[in-house]
């Protein structure tokens, strides 16, 4: 998946755990840029008594480099706690939610948004904002949709934010792609093969997510003097990640006594582009991957200059990838998924795509090009599919980012960098789900993501 479960320790802590980073052009307000930051993964719509919330002992942060140095300039954090309005019931909610106030929401949800700029000033831009219940059924939530959407908050300076549950927006065949890598539509050529090809499944499609959602207007975001009007400037890239925090250490009580949490805070997981450290870091280092800056990813880039996907698919697809084969047994380095992943793609890699390179420090980070506007026809494949308002350019929440990654280490991508590699027919053709079911996963407006599944509705497979 994306980064659900993608480290030992982490898959531990979902409430702590991000699943997925956004970072686009905003479709209908393209003079802002909205970033969504997901945590929590897995979320069954059904989820009573105690439903799913973010943690009042997180610190939830997203991060923002605007002058190409690998560390953040800008950043945004989000503080939560939470309120039992009714000492005396088990119940979520007491009678119908029918608006954020209702005094039948026994457990709200608020927090605090906080701009932190590096070497400057912290700001406190909001405190005491709703969170919207979860979706729990038609009798606790009715009009679900109205709800939530009381809980977009307008902050100043033309911001927007929102934080609680959605709809889980990223699709992928989970139990297929993680059973040795087998792609259902493409299985009957696996070493170890059921007779027939088979459409992929969609393994998450009933579940949720919790989204940390902010949009703010470009001119906030961009290195001072950046003409965001030219697509070929360095200053109109940024580089995003998002990240979850706790105390160093937590002191538990007595049966009479709290517990608390003391120290500094203490990185715990973190997330540019998907699927890095879920495919490209070893086991053993996974959970180091989550504790490090992306700074210092020079340590983790072994997994992208040679990664062990595009070994293993020769091997369990025989005959398929007989040039990806032989690329890897001359000892080549990926110096593609270098550029896409780690450094950012420089301007005249890509036919008709400006590039959104921003250093030579290898670091993991979503780069967005905010110079280059929202597609009139987006394509979930993005930029590799002549999109380039899409993945790996920032990352909008359709982007068929499985597809997209399954297909560079294929080998798609590597002609960019290396004009003598001619990629095996199959490599652009790979995919874990052919035609994905999107219904009802994505809104048009802020924050982007579908509606979420209730509970009583949602079958349980």
């Amino acid at each position: 998946m994306s980064s659900h479960r993608e480290a030992p320790e982490i898959s531990k802590d979902p409430v702590a755990d991000n699943t997925d980073v956004y970072a686009f052009v905003s479709p209908n307000r393209p003079d802002t840029v909205t970033f969504i930051a997901n945590y929590i993964p897995l979320e069954g719509p059904a989820g009573g008594p105690n439903f799913y919330e973010f943690g009042s002992d997180v610190l939830y942060e997203i991060h923002i480099d605007n002058d190409g140095d690998a560390e953040e300039e800008i950043t945004y954090q989000f503080r939560f706690s939470t309120k039992i309005r009714n000492e005396n019931t088990f119940l979520y909610n007491v009678g119908p939610i029918t608006s954020l106030d209702s005094p039948n929401w026994n457990r709200p949800q608020f927090y605090s948004v906080t701009r932190v700029i590096k070497g400057g000033k912290t700001t406190v831009l909001a405190e005491g904002l709703t969170c919207p219940p979860c979706n729990v059924g038609v009798r606790s939530t009715p009009n679900y949709a109205t709800l939530a959407q009381a809980a977009v908050h307008t902050i100043g300076d033309g911001i927007k934010v929102f934080a609680g549950q959605r709809r889980e927006g990223f699709y992928v065949d989970l139990g297929s792609v993680f059973d040795l890598a087998a792609l259902r539509p493409f299985q009957s050529l696996h070493l170890i093969h059921p007779p027939n090809n088979a459409p992929g499944v969609d393994a998450i499609k009933a579940v949720n997510v919790h989204s940390i959602a902010i949009q703010v207007p470009k001119s906030q975001l961009a290195k001072e003097g950046a003409n965001l009007s030219d697509p070929t400037s360095a200053a109109s890239v940024i580089g995003v990640y998002a990240s979850a925090s706790r105390k160093r250490a937590r002191v538990y009580g007595g049966s009479d006594e709290a517990s608390w949490d003391t120290g500094p805070w203490v990185q715990v997981s973190r997330l540019g582009n998907p699927l890095f450290n879920e495919v490209l870091v070893p086991m053993s280092k996974k959970d180091l991957w989550n504790a490090t800056d992306p700074k210092d990813d020079a340590q983790f880039a072994k997994g992208v200059q040679h990664p062990e996907l595009a070994a293993l698919l020769p091997v369990l697809y025989p005959g398929v990838f007989p040039n990806l084969d032989a690329f890897n047994k001359s000892g080549g380095t990926r110096d593609d998924l270098v550029a896409i992943l780690l450094t950012g793609i420089p301007a005249g890699v890509v036919p008709g795509f400006p590039g959104n390179f921003t250093t030579t420090r290898q670091s993991d980070f979503l780069r967005l090009n905010m110079a280059i506007p929202p597609s009139n026809n987006p394509n979930v494949l993005g930029v590799v599919a002549g999109d380039i308002a899409g993945f790996p350019n920032g990352r909008r929440v359709f982007d068929d980012v499985t597809t997209v990654e399954i297909r560079a280490v294929a080998g798609v991508t590597l002609p960019l960098v290396n004009k003598n590699f001619t990629p095996d027919g199959a490599a652009s053709l790979v995919t874990d789900i052919q035609t994905p079911d999107l219904t009802g996963r994505y809104i048009n407006d802020f924050p982007y993501l579908g509606v979420p599944l209730d509970g009583y509705d949602t079958p349980s497979s």
